[in-house]
């Protein structure tokens, strides 16, 4: 008896579905139903078409209506829109959108493919014409018309998702400035803050907009362009706008035929993708299913599992039902222009919503073996289950090889392996392509240390949470790398020499174990654990990766109307000179922390002063590194530049003579080391309104004659750059404590006398405004936008209790070899 499929809604699920049907059935009459005009397109491609990655439109389009029905043998009607679902009836009610009419069909058997749905929350002003959505082609073809047609200069993308960051990427490909606006903490909420701060600190090398837990309050038209009002006050100014602010399942048919929903919004179906009602199937980013590491119910807007679906769920309506759908753990990619961001299972946070015990573990390795040319640095993390070793969950950034190993990891899952999988897996190995040792086998060697208790991980924010009263932070890195960038407090004893200076070490506090990368940390923790010390942990991920958690995560840039990106396939951060003749080159490429700085030092001794250097090292870190080994040493940065994953620095040799001045005379070409010139500095040691006020009266002056002004917030002064709406934080008792007796922010600051319970202040307010001068709040701003560089002391953070989320934007967490620094250069000195 001959069947007759009704299949609504083409792309990755539908098409995939009636494909299917025909190739195992060739007898049955099959309808497929679209209300657009494409039935089959790369839904993932679309923002490459935009960015001119992908150069011709019609590689996008999979299959045409007349293709796909002329080789299959299917009833394709597009501009078709389905009204209405009778399932007592099995007919649905059809509109023509062209002709007007309206018809029945019956069915035996119908699948609703109906995907997803931009979201498009109430904000004032969204409806706006240059505001556009990415959806499908038309979506896209409007948004190139309009790069194409209006040559905007500027864009805002909302929403930080993987299609809101290949936007961002692909825009700044066309020379476009982007800013990219993100209600979360973070971009790819996917995945653990951690990861996410690598990518964010990605863009600030691209220098591309990024405003974190800000939401839009509101579009403006103000003529030739749009003002993007947000939550924190924050105007923005773009010639146009893109919401990815995510996606919905599009349920209005399936409400339609009575279809149970589930608690996330989608349709309901079995493990044979069967709906609630009988002869009604369902495929895509519509449905609803329990995921299967948690058991609970979830959405999975991905195109690899609608195409599994497609196949399956045609196998059952034809054969019965005899293959289950087991569901998608999120396995997921993004290219974030240079970098590449990979994630499967679920992350940390995720886990600990659902409530399922877990441990991670965090490891830096190469995309291959560092001595063949090219191997660029990457970070995993895994989670998995401390119980019996199941994995549970990965996320990959790196500039190669991040695709591969994703992929493995995600096969271990689907078939429910353990750590233990990952040790023994058989991964091809040659030199070009990976290690001897892979970073997946490397992470699962990592977690099975760990669930056998030979060291105790510990997160960055863990990390950051140390006290002097009870841990001690050990640096076992060698003294050339912690001069560079040491954190305030620690100590450092080389790995080397840790055997010999046991009787240094406390053995009633803390002991936090830290390195570059993690390596060096782990094989301290096992030299002193068998010594007898018990509560030792290593810092997970290394300074690297604690860095960048620690650092500023938003990248608040303002651009101009005027203002031109450069596109992304000619950019290059930093310039270099022209190589002479004798200049040196070194490879230092592959190498992981410290093996740059180390290299750099072996081969500085093998020229003579005077004579240039050319290093070239894909460590992401050797950026900054270089710059600080220079002012230490002595050494003169030429210039550096990175493009891609590699970057380059040339350094000129010191000479006796520049020895001799101690950093007390300009260079004359170059980046200088230290420069004695007319710089001021400015410690802010107190929280008084008044003494606040006499600092920002001299920081903005100087900084308005031109000067470069440092101020330096220690202890109380930390009061006076707090935010006036801080965010939550987790805090411990004395933390809060400390908290509750300071002063909230700059406009709570008491005065030195006549404070009177703060009626002092009261009357200072209103005598500064009757006098026209500004309250201290409008002297903090002024002083943001004059660029005065503002450090907030680290141990006093610490000891105060003062996070670093807490402080406006623009301020710097740094340490007293920061501030001494600046001091160098200074010939004005205030402590205030």
């Amino acid at each position: 008896m001959q069947k007759k499929y009704v299949i609504i809604g083409g792309v990755a699920g539908g098409a995939t579905t009636a494909a299917r049907l025909r190739r195992i059935d060739e007898n049955a009459e099959i309808i497929m139903l679209e209300r657009g005009e494409h039935i089959s397109y790369a839904n993932c491609g679309l923002p490459y078409y935009i960015g001119g990655v992908i150069k011709e439109r019609e590689k996008l389009l999979v299959q045409t209506p007349e293709s796909f029905g002329g080789r299959f043998n299917i009833d394709v009607r597009i501009f078709s829109e389905v009204t209405d679902i009778d399932a007592e009836n099995q007919t649905v009610s059809v509109r023509d959108l062209k002709s007007g009419k309206e018809y029945s069909e019956k069915y035996d058997k119908l699948v609703l493919s109906p995907g997803a749905q931009p979201v498009k929350p109430p904000i004032p002003g969204i409806d706006h014409k240059n505001i556009f959505t990415l959806r499908n082609v038309d979506d896209t073809d409007r948004i190139k018309a309009f790069v194409d047609d209006e040559k905007p200069r500027s864009a805002i993308v909302v929403g930080a998702g993987f299609i809101g960051l290949e936007m961002a990427e692909n825009l700044h490909h066309r020379g476009i400035n982007v800013t990219v606006v993100e209600a979360a903490p973070q971009v790819m909420n996917m995945m653990d803050p951690e990861i996410a701060a690598l990518l964010h600190q990605h863009f600030k090398e691209k220098e591309v907009g990024l405003y974190l837990q800000d939401a839009v309050q509101e579009f403006r038209d103000n003529g030739n362009e749009l003002t993007v009002r947000l939550a924190s006050g924050n105007l923005l100014k773009a010639d146009f706008v893109v919401l990815s602010i995510g996606v919905k399942p599009d349920t209005s048919l399936a409400q339609k035929a009575n279809l149970k929903l589930g608690q996330r919004g989608g349709i309901v179906v079995d493990d044979y993708l069967q709906t609630s009602q009988e002869n009604i199937y369902a495929v895509g980013d519509a449905i609803e299913f329990p995921h299967p590491l948690t058991g609970q119910s979830s959405l999975a807007f991905l195109a690899g599992p609608a195409n599994k679906q497609g196949r399956i769920l045609a196998d059952n309506m034809v054969y019965g039902h005899q293959r289950k759908y087991r569901g998608s753990i999120g396995t997921a990619i993004a290219k974030v222009f240079d970098l590449t961001a990979g994630t499967t299972g679920l992350s940390d946070k995720a886990l600990a919503q659902a409530g399922i015990p877990h441990q991670s573990t965090i490891v830096n390795a190469g995309s291959h073996a560092g001595y063949y040319p090219g191997s660029t640095n990457m970070v995993l993390k895994l989670t998995f289950s401390p119980e019996n070793g199941k994995v549970l969950g990965a996320q990959i950034v790196g500039y190669g090889g991040v695709d591969k190993r994703i992929d493995i990891i995600a096969a271990v899952i689907k078939e429910n392996g353990d750590i233990y999988d990952l040790q023994e897996i058989e991964h091809a190995y040659a030199p070009p392509f990976s290690s001897a040792k892979d970073p997946v086998s490397q992470a699962g060697y990592n977690a099975e240390n760990i669930m056998k208790g030979l060291f105790l991980p510990l997160s960055p924010y863990k990390f950051h949470e140390w006290s002097h009263s009870d841990s001690c932070l050990i640096d076992v890195r060698t003294p050339d790398e912690y001069s560079l960038n040491a954190i305030e407090g620690s100590v450092n004893i080389e790995l080397d020499q840790l055997r010999e200076r046991l009787d240094e070490i406390p053995r009633d506090k803390n002991l936090y174990i830290f390195c570059g990368v993690g390596l060096r940390g782990y094989v301290a923790t096992r030299i002193l654990k068998q010594h007898g010390f018990e509560k030792v942990y290593n810092l997970s991920g290394g300074l690297k990766v604690y860095q960048s958690a620690m650092a500023e995560q938003n990248n608040p840039l303002k651009f101009s109307k005027s203002e031109e990106a450069m596109p992304a396939s000619e950019e290059e951060m930093g310039q270099l000179p022209l190589i002479k003749a004798d200049t040196l080159q070194v490879d230092a490429c592959g190498l992981q922390c410290p093996g740059p700085v180390l290299k750099l030092k072996e081969e500085m001794a093998k020229i003579e002063p005077g004579q240039e250097m050319q290093v070239k090292a894909t460590d992401p870190g050797f950026y900054n590194d270089v710059a600080s080994w220079c002012k230490v040493t002595g050494h003169t940065l030429v210039g550096r530049s990175k493009k891609g994953a590699e970057i380059t620095a040339v350094i000129r040799k010191k000479s006796e003579k520049s020895s001799e001045m101690n950093g007390m005379e300009r260079l004359s070409e170059g980046i200088r080391t230290i420069d004695k010139g007319d710089n001021k500095t400015i410690i802010v040691f107190s929280d008084d309104l008044d003494r606040a006020l006499a600092s920002f009266v001299i920081a903005n002056g100087a900084a308005s004659m031109g000067k470069k002004v440092t101020m330096f917030f220690t202890f109380w002064g930390l009061n006076v750059i707090k935010k006036q709406d801080k965010p939550r934080t987790r805090k411990g008792m004395m933390d809060r404590m400390f908290g509750l007796m300071m002063p909230g922010h700059a406009g709570k600051l008491p005065l030195s006398n006549m404070n009177m319970g703060g009626i002092g202040r009261g009357m200072m307010k209103q005598r500064m405004k009757s006098k026209n001068v500004d309250a201290l709040e409008v002297m903090i701003d002024n002083a943001v936008r004059s660029e005065v560089q503002m450090i907030a002391c680290q141990m006093s953070m610490d000891v105060m209790g003062v996070r670093s989320e807490e402080l406006i934007d623009g301020v710097r967490v740094g340490g007293v070899a920061n501030y001494l620094e600046e001091a160098e250069s200074s010939n004005l000195n205030l402590f205030i």
